[in-house]
């Protein structure tokens, strides 16, 4: 009874301390599982760099681009540019240079178009932030880690053998002889900055590609593009304050919509860009936003693409 008595006092003094601070018992801290190779990588990293449906999508558009820019080669007129976002529309510059048909080319953009990046990826799924000082460092040190996108050296090699100049416009700024290293380890052929590389801020300005696009035009005749952002296309598409509804929409109707496989060719990133940018509310429009509870039994409109 004694021993009973003890404790219920010791529990009551225990209560009234606890009362008199305000403040709960803390609880114990727990420390964040340690990232090892067995944990899972996040799984846009595991679709796009290690899963085979990602390397079939990737030689599958390799193919349809050389396939479209050697069939343009041969033809046997003059050739026609492809629209490439200069002065914010979808008309295409001219080929001729006087009296003299310019070069031809296709333009690429580097980073996970002809590219990848596993080696910084795989640092950042060790649960490091993406800095700009990490990244140049990649820019500048990490060529000899270089690995094509599947299909890319494949596809270099039959456009050359068609007479066409492969061209890279690229976001990296801060190394050009790092991005030419990265190109060439990579056995996509040989690259020379100003003429067929293009780095950001080579034009004076920023992120935006139109203004590079403008001097290539001026030396070459673009017969198509590719990259795995919108705006390796056209500024327009990355305008502030483009929804991602919005954004979509003006790829998949109208003018632009026609040039995809036809002078245009995406690859897949899903790790990181524009391409994944939007809240839940922004990417599922409001007649979309199904539940169980308020199913309808109406048929949706048809969506007729392109038009």
């Amino acid at each position: 009874m004694m021993k009973l008595r003890l404790a219920i006092a010791a529990s009551t003094m225990l209560l009234g301390a606890c009362a008199t601070t305000g403040a709960a018992p803390e609880a114990p801290v727990t420390s964040k599982p340690a990232v090892t190779l067995e944990s899972d990588a996040p799984d846009t990293m595991r679709w796009l760099y290690g899963s085979g449906e990602a390397a079939a999508v990737s030689i599958q558009s390799w193919r349809m681009l050389a396939d479209y820019a050697t069939a343009r080669a041969r033809e046997r007129r003059i050739p026609q540019a492809v629209p490439m976002g200069i002065d914010g529309g979808v008309s295409a510059p001219s080929c001729m240079d006087g009296d003299r048909v310019k070069p031809l080319a296709v333009v690429f953009d580097v980073d996970e178009t002809v590219l990848l990046n596993q080696g910084y990826e795989y640092w950042l799924a060790q649960g490091n932030r993406y800095t700009s000082e990490s990244w140049r460092k990649w820019e500048e040190s990490a060529a000899s880690l270089a690995r094509p996108v599947p299909g890319a050296v494949t596809g270099m090699r039959r456009l050359r053998e068609a007479g066409i100049t492969p061209v890279f416009n690229t976001n990296r700024q801060h190394s050009p002889e790092g991005a030419a290293r990265a190109i060439e380890v990579a056995g996509l052929g040989k690259a020379v900055h100003l003429d067929t590389l293009y780095l950001r801020g080579d034009d004076g300005g920023g992120g935006g590609k139109d203004g590079r696009r403008k001097m290539i035009a001026a030396k070459y005749c673009v017969i198509a593009l590719a990259g795995d952002n919108l705006g390796d296309f056209a500024d327009v598409f990355n305008e502030e304050g483009r929804v991602p509804a919005a954004r979509r929409q003006l790829a998949a109707r109208g003018d632009y919509a026609q040039l995809w496989g036809n002078g245009w060719f995406a690859l897949p990133n899903p790790v990181y860009g524009d391409s994944i940018k939007g809240t839940i509310g922004e990417v599922f429009a409001e007649d979309q936003r199904w539940n169980p509870d308020t199913a309808r039994s109406n048929a949706p409109a048809i969506m007729s693409e392109g038009n």
